[in-house]
Order: structure tokens, then sequence, then C-alpha cells
């Protein structure tokens, strides 16, 4: 029969347990992950010729996109209403999990009503996640500015929690670059809720930062659901280059994935040494064929 003490006895056993779990195991294994693409890649010819451009990003190999520029007046992308826009994509066999969005105007006004048009627009198109994708000087140039908008990234968060969205921050180099002996990056990641608020870690702008991405995902397991991989061009670090040809290694990064807690990536590559398509898709292979594959 069990006892108060059996039970007490089993419940230490389990507790000390834990202890022998690594960090790792704590985090479960994403049942798969598409071949993601932020569509700024794109910008160059997105505007001219969206439904040309979405049919060749299917075509390269890529089942997910990440949206950016959404017109909050004209309610639009590149000209295609969100409901539009999700119909294009679903007819080329794409999805959109997450997209960035322009959230400065809510970070000064703190009203619901100016993150409103594009709460709705990531409903329309199924996202699950709006982005803050950058931030003006103004809002990080000191630590008081930092706690500021931690403090802001959650109230953010709990909006789009109410609206069944997650909210996430995308970073560049200057959250890494110190102010008084701190940086933004390590204010969001300690005063930001875990709960509210998630991290897409932008792997090529940490490296251009000087920063290793698998010792900020040890350090912060779990945080980061959604990637950027973008590689560095081995002579110029400011160039991007396709994945896998470049300083970056991926395959090293990826064994970390579980302990990320990252469930979409998205490949980005801000410029190009070759034809975009052709770079795009030989990216999509490598990471299909040997990071994901």
């Amino acid at each position: 029969m069990s006892t108060r003490r059996t039970f007490l006895n089993h419940a230490g056993i389990l507790s000390a347990s834990m202890f022998l779990i690594k960090p790792e195991m704590l985090f479960a294994k994403p049942a798969s992950l598409k071949v993601g693409l932020q569509l700024y890649s794109m910008r160059d010819y997105i505007a001219k010729d969206v439904k040309g451009v979405i049919e060749k990003v299917a075509k390269a190999g890529y089942t997910e996109v990440e949206t950016y520029g959404y017109d909050t007046v004209k309610r639009s992308f590149w000209g295609l209403s969100p409901k539009d826009f999700k119909t294009l994509l679903s007819d080329n066999g794409i999805t959109s999990s997450s997209g960035h969005y322009g959230m400065e105007q809510y970070l000064d006004t703190q009203k619901e009503d100016d993150i409103k048009a594009c709460i709705e627009a990531a409903h329309e198109v199924g996202q699950k996640t709006i982005v803050v994708p950058h931030l003006a000087d103004k809002y990080r140039k000191t630590v008081s500015d930092f706690k500021t908008l931690a403090q802001n990234m959650n109230k953010l968060g709990e909006l789009c929690k109410q609206a069944n969205l997650k909210t996430g921050y995308h970073n560049h180099n200057f959250e890494f670059v110190p102010i008084d002996g701190v940086t933004l990056y390590d204010i969001l990641l300690k005063e930001t809720d875990r709960k509210l608020v998630d991290f897409e870690m932008d792997i090529y702008w940490v490296v251009r930062a000087g920063q290793d991405p698998v010792k900020l995902i040890k350090e912060n397991p779990g945080r980061f659901t959604m990637w950027h991989i973008k590689d560095m061009d081995k002579n110029k670090r400011e160039l991007n280059t396709e994945i896998g040809s470049g300083s970056i290694d991926y395959k090293e990064i990826f064994k970390y994935r579980e302990l990320s807690g990252v469930k979409h990536i998205y490949m980005e590559q801000e410029n190009f040494g070759m034809d975009a398509y052709s770079s795009i898709t030989q990216s999509a292979k490598y990471i299909k064929n040997t990071l994901i594959g």
C-alpha cells in the first residue's frame, strides 16, 4: 500500500534525478523544421511582382516565409490584402508563421490601436508571432532606455497574448554594444517574461557583433524559438553569402536546436554575389539536405 512516506521517497528520487537530466533534454525536439525564407531577401523584386516572386520562392524550395513591410494604411502586403496574400501563399504550398511589423508607433504611444492593424493582418495571414524587427537609436541610448524597452516588450507581449499571438524580438548587432557595462540584449533576455516574449536570433548579426550563438543558447535555453540564418562571406564580414559557403559553422550551431527551442528557421540574405534566385535555391538545398535533413 502506498503511504505518505513512500510517496515522499519517490518524490525525492524524482527530484534528485532532475539534476541528472541534461538541459537539452528539457526541450522537446522539433517534429520538423520547414525551410523558411525572410521575404526581405527579395525586397528588390517583390513590390514589382509579388505573385511571381512567391512562385519562384516556392520553386527554390521554401515552404514557409516570414513577412515584412506591411502597409498599415493601405492594409496590404505589396498591393495584396492579407487574405489575398495568404491565398497566394497557399496556392504555392507556403505558410507564414511570423511577420516583422513596425512597432515604433506603439512604443511611443502605448496605445493598443497602434498595433491593431498588425494583429489583424497577422491573424488573416495565419501567423502566430509578431516580431519587432528593429529599433531606432532614440529607444536605446541609456540603460534606463533598455529597461523601459523590456517593460514595453512585456506589455506588447500581453496584448498579443490576448489576441492569441506571440511577440518576438529580432536582433542586429547594436544590442550587444555595452552602455555603462550593460547591453540591451542582456536586459531584454533578463527582464522580459519568457511566457510573453520570444527571441528571433539573427545568427549572422550575433557573430558580426563578436558573440557566440551557441553560448547564448546555453545561457538562455528555450528562448530562441526562431532563427534567422544567413552566412558571412569569408573575406568580407559585411557581406552575406549562401548558407554553407561562408565562415559561420551552421552544422555546429544546429546541434543545439533542441536546447534553443527553435521552431522556425528563416534564411535571409541582405546582399547577393550571384543571381538572387540561384542563391536562395542553393541555400535552401543546403539547409534541407545538410542542416535539417
